[in-house]
């Protein structure tokens, strides 16, 4: 039977206690098979957005754990921040990634529902793709007023009563809303203005219900921390309308408005396939790294680690990084990690290829970022490009000159091992691997050399070469 994964996507109003925050993650991670993805809060929204992964049935408890946690430590009646909410734990989407249709994620966020009601007495809304009426498809419809409307308005008015539990607005958590939907992007934009009238115009003319983009919700909020108007952003469906797009259009808008952006943010985070989508653009992001990307961090959260069909997939990608460079080193990675392998079963001491091979391991990223930074450096203007393409040059041909220095090294203490004959195919193996990485190192050094114009650090170069 295929492995069956749901993502949990929980936001709570909260973002500025973080023991608070603790004590509800802590509810949600005790519940076995599910791992913490991410954790992030903003303390201008006031809010907390908490990503975890795991089998549908042990998420379930996940999520109901972790709002009952929420709904005793949070009291909306003192609660205040720039992010609209109507409840402790404010919105609950449960999201497929593995062997779970959209279906099945409607039927769980329906029973979850049902729980959170029996057990906590929290009313409930159903959206997205969970949703039992069509205008509460949208977020935005279920949340306007926010808590303090909805104290007043559930019960009295009839669009208002939730769709399951009683029409009595829980004193202090408020109300939940909860359904199933397909992978969310949610991201900032921030403007160079303390004006929040600029980022609410923008947010208008792209948001869906204003009749912009298909598939974005958009608000302009404040940061006070900051001084700073942002433009809140979720992309419902980033294949249909991708990242860039929209972080083109809210450009555009703010220049016309007469100020500029100054950074985007990810909030949570999001698929490899949307950066993909926008490798072509330059989105500013203020706190991109890998493990913001969801399939990155659902791969080390399960399986503890990272592994060859991602190296390789990433290598047959149309790119060029990685490329020959990272190949080679990752060639001399496997053969110091095939030395390690026959001193152990020979009972030695394998201290000198572990340590071979955390070298050649970085070196597989430290050649795509040499590469990288030659690139950005060609894309600098004319006139003061000369410098920087040098230097990034310089860089690019250091990296592999390293991997095939190591290399030799690693193929001389191949060479001189002495262990049983038992052991001779796989440190041929080894052999033949750091030979590889030693001659594909070099086609690095030399594609790299023909374009360097200092004379010294070419001559430099020959000399550690001639060496070997």
């Amino acid at each position: 039977m295929s492995r069956q994964l749901v993502e949990c996507v929980p936001n709570f109003s909260e973002g500025r206690d973080g023991a608070k925050v603790d004590a509800i993650v802590q509810a949600i991670l005790a519940v076995p098979d599910v791992a913490l993805l991410d954790r992030e809060s903003d303390e201008d929204h006031n809010r907390s957005v908490i990503t975890f992964v795991g089998p549908p049935d042990a998420v379930a408890e996940a999520a109901l754990r972790g709002v009952a946690r929420a709904v005793e430590l949070i009291d909306l009646t003192k609660h205040s921040g720039a992010h609209p909410r109507i409840g402790a734990c404010d919105v609950l989407p449960f999201v497929p990634v593995e062997g779970v249709t959209l279906e099945e994620c409607v039927r769980l966020a329906e029973r979850v529902g049902q729980e959170i009601w029996t057990r906590l007495k929290v009313p409930v809304y159903l959206y997205e793709a969970a949703a039992r009426r069509p205008e509460r498809a949208n977020l935005e419809n279920i949340r306007r007023g926010q808590f303090e409307a909805l104290l007043e308005e559930m019960g009295n008015v009839a669009e208002r009563d939730p769709d399951i539990g009683d029409a009595v607005c829980h004193p202090t958590a408020g109300a939940i809303v909860t359904g199933a939907r397909k992978f969310l992007i949610a991201y900032n934009v921030n403007l160079n203005t303390p004006d929040v009238s600029i980022a609410r115009k923008i947010a208008k003319t792209i948001r869906y219900s204003s009749g912009g983009f298909r598939f974005v919700k958009a608000m302009g909020v404040m940061l006070a921390s900051r001084g700073l108007a942002q433009v809140s952003i979720n992309l419902t469906d980033f294949e249909q309308t991708p990242m860039h797009v929209v972080f083109e259009a809210v450009r555009r808008e703010a220049e016309r408005h007469g100020v500029g952006v100054v950074g985007s943010e990810i909030v949570g985070l999001i698929p490899k396939k949307s950066i993909e989508l926008s490798a072509e653009y330059f989105l500013r992001f203020e706190n991109f790294r890998p493990e913001l990307v969801l399939e990155n961090r659902i791969a080390a959260a399960v399986s503890g680690r990272g592994g060859l069909p991602e190296f390789l997939d990433a290598l047959a990608a149309p790119c060029a990084t990685p490329g020959g460079g990272s190949a080679s080193a990752a060639a001399g990675a496997m053969a110091a990690a095939l030395g390690a392998m026959v001193t152990r079963l020979a009972k030695q001491d394998p201290a000198e290829f572990e340590a071979a091979r955390r070298f050649f391991t970085e070196a597989v990223e430290r050649d795509a970022e040499a590469f990288n930074r030659v690139m950005a450096a060609y894309k600098r203007p004319k006139e003061e490009r000369a410098p920087f393409v040098e230097e990034a040059l310089h860089g690019a041909a250091e990296v592999p000159l390293e991997v095939m220095e190591h290399a030799a090294a690693l193929a001389r203490r191949l060479e001189a091992l002495a262990v049983p004959a038992k052991f001779g195919s796989d440190l041929a193996v080894a052999k033949s691997l750091a030979a590889a990485a030693k001659a594909g190192a070099w086609e690095n050094v030399k594609i790299n050399l023909d374009s360097i114009a200092d004379v010294e650090f070419k001559a430099g170069v020959e000399r550690r070469v001639n060496a070997l």
